[in-house]
């Protein structure tokens, strides 16, 4: 058997892979397959992916970008959820901030540096024209601590996905301002570099069994039932969330997706200089 460990955020997004698993796809490959849930998210998979303590990682493409350009040892090896992901903009329940433009000289809440909710407080900014350079953080870890921050007035705003905060809005924990799309494809799939040199047919094998997953996935029968109760959403909104959102059907990611993505990044001043697309990517259908 082949050991390798995936990782990725214990949210929605993820559940093709606990299926998979749960019907031990790997396993029959003599693939064994093993899931760990970072709640910290990005931030805290890329770390993984430095240290080896995770094979394979299910990442935001903008942390996993900024990060192999900062030298981790990996290669993105396709897009997992092409359509973007919708982040919203929350405040405390009782924060006097009532709209977006409130939050111009606010203190944001972020998981870590490098994370999704840092990276996209950034793009938030510059959507709304404030100066980056002014932008105030407090790093907190994870949704827990967001809530934390939050509530007892450490920090004033804090970004992450709409769909996993709906519950802390319609709970009264959170008020959400506003929602910031990413202006490129969310989700991407990370192999540590050793990896790929060890074990390519394995992993090449794990991409097969999860994209074929995620090809008829919403047509499973009562999926949204599902969905709703194990992450302890509204249906209304699990319904809402699987109409805008679309997996990979396999294709390689391209030099021209990781260029364009770039270009935005240095734009948005998330990274500093583009480097060449090709040391960011491993075509594995060659």
């Amino acid at each position: 058997m082949t050991n390798l460990k995936v990782g990725g955020v214990p949210e929605h997004f993820n559940y093709p892979w606990y299926i998979t698993l749960k019907n031990k796809e790997y396993s029959k490959h003599n693939i064994n397959l093993r899931w760990q849930d970072f709640p910290g998210g990005t931030g805290q998979m890329c770390k993984a992916l430095r240290n080896g303590d995770v094979d394979i990682a299910i990442v935001l493409t903008e942390g996993i970008i900024k990060d192999i350009g900062a030298g981790n040892p990996s290669k993105i090896v396709q897009t997992f959820v092409k359509s973007p992901l919708i982040w919203g903009i929350h405040v405390g329940a009782k924060s006097t901030f009532q709209k977006i433009e409130d939050l111009e000289h606010a203190t944001i809440a972020i998981s870590r540096f490098g994370s999704g909710s840092h990276l996209m407080a950034i793009v938030n900014a510059y959507n709304q024209g404030w100066d980056i350079s002014k932008l105030k953080f407090k790093v907190i870890g994870n949704l827990q601590g967001g809530i934390d921050a939050l509530t007892n007035g450490e920090a004033d705003y804090f970004m992450w996905e709409h769909f996993t905060t709906k519950p802390l809005v319609d709970n009264g924990t959170f008020r959400r301002v506003d929602d910031c799309p990413t202006p490129w494809p969310c989700f991407v799939v990370a192999v540590r570099n050793e990896v790929l040199e060890n074990n390519f047919e394995e992993v090449k094998r794990v991409l097969d069994i999860i994209n074929d997953e995620t090809k008829d996935f919403k047509k499973i029968n009562n999926i949204d039932k599902t969905l709703a109760e194990r992450y302890e959403q509204q249906i209304e909104d699990i319904q809402q969330w699987l109409k805008i959102t679309a997996w990979n059907d396999g294709k390689p990611i391209t030099k021209n997706l990781i260029t364009r993505i770039q270009n935005k990044m240095v734009k948005f001043n998330v990274i500093q200089e583009k480097k060449k697309s090709g040391e960011f990517i491993k075509n594995m259908y060659i």
